[in-house]
C-alpha cells in the first residue's frame, strides 16, 4: 500500500531528530552559570534551534534542490552546536559523559539529515517536485507527528 503524502514537516524524521537535539540543549543550558545566559548559553540555544527551522523552511520550498540547500544549512548548525558544546566542556560546564551523550544525539540527527539530503538530491529533473516515497536512505522519512503536536485529525478513533 502506498504511503500517504507528507502533510507537515513534523512528519519528517530529520525534523524530529533535530527537535530532540533542540530540546536536550534547552534542558542542558539551564544548569550553566548565570553569567553565561547571554553568551555561550544563548549561542548554543540559537544554533540548536536553527536546524528545526531550516528543515521546516526547506519543506515549504517548491523544489527539492532548494529543500536540500536548507537541510545542508540545518546540518551546518548542528556542527556549530557541537563546537559550542566543546567550548562548554572546556569551560567546565559539562562533564565528559554529558558532552559524549549530546554529541551522539547530534551525530544521529546529522546522519538522518544526510539521508534526507541524499534522497532529495536523487530526484531527477531540475524542476521536479514529488511526494517522497516511504523510504530514503536507510531511514523512514515518514512517522506520525510527535504526540505533543498531534491534531484531532491524527487521533485514533475509539472503537
Amino acid at each position: 500500500m502506498p504511503q500517504p503524502p507528507i502533510r507537515s514537516f513534523t512528519e519528517l524524521l530529520a525534523w524530529q531528530k533535530a527537535r530532540e537535539v533542540r530540546k536536550a540543549i534547552s534542558v542542558l543550558v539551564k544548569g550553566w552559570p548565570a553569567e553565561e545566559k547571554f553568551r555561550l548559553a544563548d549561542q548554543v540555544i540559537r544554533s540548536s534551534r536553527g536546524p528545526c527551522a531550516n528543515i521546516a523552511e526547506g519543506f515549504g520550498r517548491f523544489h527539492e534542490k532548494d529543500n536540500a540547500r536548507f537541510c545542508r544549512m540545518a546540518k551546518s548548525s548542528m556542527y556549530e552546536t557541537m563546537d559550542h558544546l566543546t567550548a562548554a566542556f572546556d569551560e567546565g560546564y559539562m562533564d565528559r559523559d554529558a558532552i559524549k551523550s549530546h554529541w551522539a544525539l547530534i551525530e544521529e540527527s546529522i546522519k538522518v539529515i544526510n539521508d534526507y539530503v541524499r534522497y532529495l538530491n536523487g530526484l531527477s529533473g531540475n524542476d521536479r517536485v514529488a511526494d517522497p516515497p516511504a523510504i530514503y536512505g536507510e531511514q523512514d522519512i515518514f512517522g506520525p507527528p510527535p504526540n505533543d503536536l498531534k491534531t484531532e485529525d491524527d487521533l485514533e478513533p475509539d472503537n
